[in-house]
């Protein structure tokens, strides 16, 4: 039979022990009834293949194949490394000047054939040659990726971690190395010991390199500042426009009409100017010893010049003496001392549920569903892996020293981590994703999705465009796919990702709420918004919450994640020491600053620039495209506000937001 000569590239996973020593062969297989080639084996005399991250080119010969439909590739146990994570095969044949892709993803096991065919892009309902293997693939994936309650009433997450869900070698998460790097290089560790001085003392503590000093130092104590942080920082989606006054809140028109311009309550109200946030969830959390959290409720207005301001904090849920109401109007130090218990209430929640629950933990589950139930040729999963990207590795590896016993937040925080899994059981016993884990609804349900109310809310200006441009990505990769409802309703794969979704956690599914179609999709609708909501939440939501940590935990008084002694129980006029001695002491100050600072750097690529491609149908990689010249104009556009905005909302630029959480 004739020959010609190949060009064949072989991409090796970037994971841990992804490289093999073993010897490589595969066939060219031109599809059912049509020729094959005879064996070829894949060696480059004195080069060490197919070693971790590596791309090797193969120079060779093989009989004719008019088509190359699929590959078949196996390897051997030669060698003292034999396993092997095989990414990618392209071939291109030189005669023809044709080129084929075949996507692997696989950990490629010892005297296994594997067949995959070009693009490996389908639905299982499809014609599929190799149905078996995909079908066997998929049960040992299932046995591979479990999920268990670790924590009960939390989210489930993954029992063991996989071997390919390890960090690559160049992407390492060692939380204690890199904060005695941070000290080292900061030169600041020398600084945080005895007593703080005064309030300015705290500012002595940074350096201008890696722990330079918050913007937050500059405006703690301004009403305005205060809050702005409900809008443009990490806690930005507990406010809500109130339309009454919440029954516990002992407020009235005459404390706080000079302050709302001379309003009635009512008044501001029926102009959709009042707001407020009540922190009844916590309300009774348990706290380490010594130690409390307030479960405040507290009113905001919006004044004439647009800017949001605070009228009343009331500390405690239940009216009383000892719990008064605190205004703008009482002795300056009182005044910054509930704003400070306030904080610590706000943080809390946003460390337990908006940062840690409803990211890291509830897509935890996620992910282990993926990867159990859609098979590695299913576009959807190729759609959501590169939004998992060392998820799971970060949860099972770097959280235990954030929220293992005596890691960081039982050292620096109020609650703990009992009270943060508490807080977290309370939330997502009624949390739903057609509401909370949807975008437009979470907006609309607490009042604020209209633009014309609540300005200088960056976060909705910036979140929603970014919500609709994945949407948009979304609708058109699954129209490739789905042309009809009825190609949906017969994907076994995807009823059974659906199934797992909403399973209860101790039957091993995710047990989330509010599933479009309660996981039974019935519509390409339902799946898109479903995966909207996950991609938005692993990128954007996750983005939001976590890289304006330094910028708030930073500077304690701005937001200290610890108390000290009781709130106050009246208005009595406090002091600046008084202050002082609330915040955290210089130990856990050092603690919180390097721990935050970590958080909040990026260490991965910017959405839709994806560290691994999964993706190569090139109807699908059109897709692609279009949603990164998308995601190239709203950043253009965001930057554009962020030279007029005060103060700059930098979070949710694309550039700036990773695909996973990865971090």
């Amino acid at each position: 039979m004739a020959s010609t000569t190949h060009t064949v590239w072989v991409t090796t996973g970037d994971k841990k022990n992804a490289g093999t020593d073993a010897n490589v062969s595969m066939r060219f297989h031109g599809g059912e009834g049509k020729a094959s080639t005879d064996v070829i084996t894949l060696d480059n005399f004195f080069r060490n293949d197919f070693e971790r991250g590596q791309k090797d080119t193969f120079s060779v010969t093989a009989t004719v194949v008019e088509t190359i439909d699929n590959i078949e590739l196996w390897r051997d146990t030669a060698g003292l490394k034999d396993e092997w994570y095989l990414n990618t095969v392209e071939v291109l044949c030189r005669t023809s000047g044709r080129k084929y892709i075949f996507p692997i993803f696989r950990w490629i096991k010892a005297d296994s054939h594997y067949r995959i065919r070009h693009l490996d892009t389908s639905l299982p309902s499809d014609t599929d040659p190799f149905k078996e293997q995909r079908e066997r693939e998929l049960a040992e994936m299932k046995k591979l990726y479990e999920i268990h309650e670790e924590y009960p009433g939390l989210p489930g997450q993954v029992k063991h971690l996989p071997p390919e869900e390890n960090f690559s070698e160049d992407y390492k998460w060692d939380l204690d190395k890199k904060k005695i790097t941070l000290k080292i290089t900061s030169k600041i560790q020398e600084y945080f010991t005895g007593t703080w001085k005064n309030l300015e003392d705290l500012k002595n503590v940074y350096t201008k390199e890696s722990l330079f000093i918050p913007d937050s130092a500059a405006h703690w104590r301004e009403d305005e500042y205060f809050g702005s942080q409900r809008l443009t920082k990490v806690n930005h989606s507990s406010i809500r426009l109130c339309t009454s006054i919440p029954a516990n809140l002992a407020v009235t028109d005459d404390m706080v009409k000079p302050i709302i311009e001379d309003l009635t309550l009512q008044q501001a109200m029926d102009a959709k100017r009042l707001f407020y946030i009540d922190y009844k969830v916590l309300e009774g959390v348990p706290c380490l010893e010594g130690r409390m959290v307030c479960a405040p409720i507290a009113l905001f207005f919006v004044n004439k010049d647009g800017k949001l301001m605070p009228v009343a904090i009331q500390l405690q849920q239940t009216p009383g003496q000892d719990n008064p109401v605190f205004l703008p109007t009482d002795p300056e130090y009182t005044w910054i001392t509930a704003k400070l218990w306030f904080n610590n209430s706000d943080c809390s929640y946003h460390q337990a549920f908006c940062h840690l629950g409803s990211t890291h933990f509830m897509m935890d589950g996620v992910a282990v569903v993926t990867n159990r139930n859609l098979s590695r040729s299913h576009p959807v999963y190729k759609l959501l892996a590169p939004h998992f990207l060392y998820l799971l590795a970060i949860n099972t590896r770097a959280l235990g020293n954030l929220v293992g016993p005596g890691g960081w937040f039982d050292n620096a925080t109020s609650i703990g981590r009992l009270g943060t899994f508490e807080i977290i059981r309370r939330v997502i016993s009624t949390w739903r994703m057609d509401v909370e884990g949807t975008l437009p609804k979470e907006l609309e349900s607490r009042g604020v999705l209209d633009e014309n109310v609540l300005p200088g809310y960056y976060y909705r200006e910036d979140a929603l465009p970014l919500y609709g441009i994945i949407k948009k990505y979304v609708s058109n990769y699954l129209a490739l796919y789905y042309d009809s409802p009825q190609k949906v309703q017969g994907d076994n794969e995807i009823q059974g990702w659906g199934h797992e979704l909403v399973k209860p956690i101790l039957d091993g599914g995710c047990g989330l709420k509010g599933v479009p179609g309660d996981g039974k999709f019935q519509t390409v609708d339902q799946l898109s918004i479903c995966l909207t909501n996950i991609i938005f939440t692993c990128s954007v939501g996750h983005a939001a919450t976590n890289f304006a940590q330094y910028d708030q935990y930073g500077f304690p008084p701005a937001y200290p994640g610890v108390m000290a002694g009781k709130p106050p129980t009246d208005k009595s006029p406090l002091t600046e020491e008084c202050v002082l001695a609330a915040l955290p002491d210089k130990a856990t100050t050092l603690d919180t600053m390097l721990i935050t600072k970590v958080l909040s750097d990026k260490g991965t690529n910017s959405l839709g620039d994806f560290e691994v491609n999964y993706i190569f149908d090139p109807a699908a990689l059109a897709v692609v495209e279009d949603f990164r010249h998308d995601l190239k104009k709203i950043s253009l556009i965001i930057r554009e506000k962020n030279n007029k905005r005060n103060p700059r909302y930098p979070w949710l630029d694309p550039e700036e937001v990773p695909n996973s959480i990865s971090i």
